[in-house]
C-alpha cells in the first residue's frame, strides 16, 4: 500500500528586527524553528526526513500565536514558551530535548549535566548529537548548553545565534 501526503506542516517566514528564520507547526504544535538566515530548504529537508508524508503549507495565519511568543522572547518579555509542541526524534533524542526545556532562562548546563540528568553519565557525546538535531532552536533552549569549561560550543544555528540568544537572556560564558 503506498502513503499519501495527506498531513500538512505548516509554515512562515519568521522575520522580527534582525531575526529571520522559518518555523512550521503540525496540527499538534510546533515542530521546527530554523537557524538564523538560512533558506527554506533547510526546512524542506527536515520535513523530508522526519515527516516524509506530509506537505508543506505556507500558513502565516496559523504560525502567528508562534511568532508572538518569539516576539515577546526576542523583546526580553518571555521567558517560558507555552505553545505546544510536535517534536520527531527517537526516544532518547525526546529526552534530551525535554531535558533543555527544563533549563531555566538565564542559566546553562553542560551537556554532562543533561547525561547525568538523564541517568546517562556516559552518553555525553550521544547527548551531543541529540542536542544537534534539536528542530526547535529557541524554544527548545539547546542555546543554554556549554562546554563544561564554560566556554560556547557547537549550535545548530551558528555560534553567534547561540551568543546572540545568551546575551538576551544575560548569560556570562567564556
Amino acid at each position: 500500500m503506498e502513503k499519501t501526503n495527506n498531513q500538512s506542516v505548516y509554515w512562515t517566514h519568521f522575520t522580527h528586527e534582525d531575526w529571520k528564520m522559518y518555523i512550521a507547526t503540525t496540527e499538534k504544535g510546533l515542530c521546527y524553528v530554523g537557524s538564523q538566515n538560512q533558506s527554506f530548504d533547510e526546512l524542506s529537508q527536515w520535513v523530508k526526513k522526519y515527516l516524509p508524508y506530509h506537505n508543506l503549507v505556507q500558513d502565516n495565519e496559523k504560525l502567528q500565536s508562534y511568532a508572538t511568543e518569539l516576539i515577546e522572547y526576542l523583546q526580553g518579555g518571555r521567558q517560558v514558551f507555552s505553545l505546544p509542541v510536535d517534536l520527531h526524534g527517537t526516544s532518547f533524542q525526546l529526552a534530551v530535548w525535554d531535558a533543555l526545556s527544563k533549563i531555566p532562562y538565564g542559566k546553562t548546563y553542560s551537556y554532562s549535566d543533561i547525561a547525568k540528568y538523564l541517568e546517562k553519565p556516559d552518553a555525553v557525546r550521544a547527548v551531543g548529537t541529540a542536542i544537534g538535531a534539536n528542530p526547535a532552536l529557541i524554544t527548545v533552549p539547546c542555546h543554554r548548553v556549554i562546554g563544561k569549561n564554560g566556554a560556547l560550543t557547537g549550535y545548530r544555528g551558528g555560534l553567534d545565534m547561540k551568543k546572540t540568544l545568551l546575551t538576551l537572556e544575560k548569560v556570562k560564558f567564556n
